[in-house]
């Protein structure tokens, strides 16, 4: 910790120009968002560049924060996503068009250095700061890297390297009108309430099985809610799968969107939702982002880097699964240190739908409450 217990690491000096690299999905994008809110406040006339994905830039890109543009990152192995093959000469063109724009300070929020940190290190810029492993090249200021951190800690004290030591503790996305009602068309009627329901995760793993998230729309359902499934990519299938049954079963109050949606739509829909229950995910951190209240299903370990660290509006429903459920391997043991087991089986299937429902439940009322007492 000495890096971060030293009298003279205060803010630098003269910084108009910082770069935040940043890869990975959205939940990654989302823990990081706090720090940058810090730096911004830290360095108030500092243009902040994101190096990112092109989600990031789905997102960010004239959307008002600390953020003023995204470039967005060329194919490099563990700094884009975690497969990604290198592509050296676009490695290359990029970092020399990054050094080139003579950045002040470079923050590396990108996991614990091996690959992100000598890639920060070819921007050039005059300081840099971030996190690293024992086996990762060196930062001018530098925060170990301890995998059971939640990330928007590890990112605020990664900020705090570079003197940025206030901001908000949790990410905020704003959402605009044209979104809000975009998501309001999106879902139709819903005058008795909005449930949005994520049944996927990239990590098979983290995933509640589907026929609990069915029990749970229908009984939703039930109570007169609107019940919208969403999902992208490999989760559209589990959700429309769930919708389909749950349909089948609840008539027209259960629908699908999975597939259907841009970020910014998502937003939208996640905006006017009364609860959203999913995984711990991407749509799960932007919910939260947004101001929807959440309720979601953890791995305990998952929950230590990246639950919500507020209860008001967001509950948790935790598994506390420690070894593989097929092969018995110890799955505490994770991240840079030790490799994960090939099986993809669910750690949180001991979770059970009553808990669930009657958080969901309870928060939709919550919602339902506050609206009347303001006259909506």
């Amino acid at each position: 910790m000495e890096a971060i217990l030293r009298s003279d690491d205060g803010p630098f000096a003269d910084v108009l120009k910082i770069a935040v690299l940043r890869g990975g999905g959205l939940g990654d994008l989302l823990f990081a968002l706090p720090a940058i809110d810090a730096l911004s406040w830290a360095y108030p006339e500092a243009e902040i560049v994101l190096l990112g994905t092109p989600l990031a830039a789905a997102l960010l890109d004239g959307r008002p924060g600390p953020v003023a543009r995204v470039e967005t990152l060329p194919p490099a192995r563990g700094v884009h996503g975690p497969d990604e093959a290198d592509d050296a000469p676009a490695v290359g063109r990029f970092l020399q068009r990054m050094s080139s724009e003579r950045f002040d300070l470079a923050c590396q929020m990108h996991g614990g250095g091996r690959y992100s940190n000598p890639f920060l290190l070819g921007v050039q810029a005059r300081h840099t700061v971030g996190a690293r492993t024992p086996d990762a090249a060196q930062l001018e200021r530098n925060l170990p890297y301890v995998y059971y951190q939640h990330e928007m800690v590890r990112w605020r004290e990664t900020a705090a390297l570079a003197g940025a030591i206030a901001g908000p503790e949790e990410p905020h996305v704003t959402v605009s009108p044209r979104e809000r009602l975009a998501g309001l068309e999106v879902i139709g009627d819903c005058r008795d309430g909005l449930a949005v329901l994520h049944p996927g995760a990239t990590d098979p793993r983290r995933r509640w099985p589907a026929e609990r998230f069915v029990e749970l729309a229908v009984r939703l359902a039930a109570d007169g809610m609107r019940v919208i499934v969403v999902g992208d990519g490999a989760d559209a299938a589990i959700a429309n799968g769930v919708a389909a049954e749950a349909g089948r079963r609840a008539g027209g109050a259960v629908a699908s969107v999975a597939g259907r949606l841009t970020l910014p739509e998502l937003a939208g829909v996640l905006s006017v939702a009364d609860v959203f229950v999913g995984n711990d995910s991407g749509p799960r951190h932007l919910a939260q982002a947004v101001g929807a209240p959440t309720v979601a299903v953890y791995w305990v370990g998952n929950l230590i880097n990246g639950g919500p660290l507020t209860r008001a509006l967001h509950r948790v429903h935790l598994s506390w699964t420690t070894r593989c459920p097929v092969c018995g391997r110890d799955v505490t043991q994770v991240g840079w240190t030790a490799e994960r087991c090939a099986h993809d089986d669910s750690f949180v299937t001991d979770v059970e739908v009553d808990a669930v429902y009657e958080d969901a439940a309870a928060l939709a009322s919550l919602m339902a409450t506050t609206a009347r007492l303001r006259g909506k």
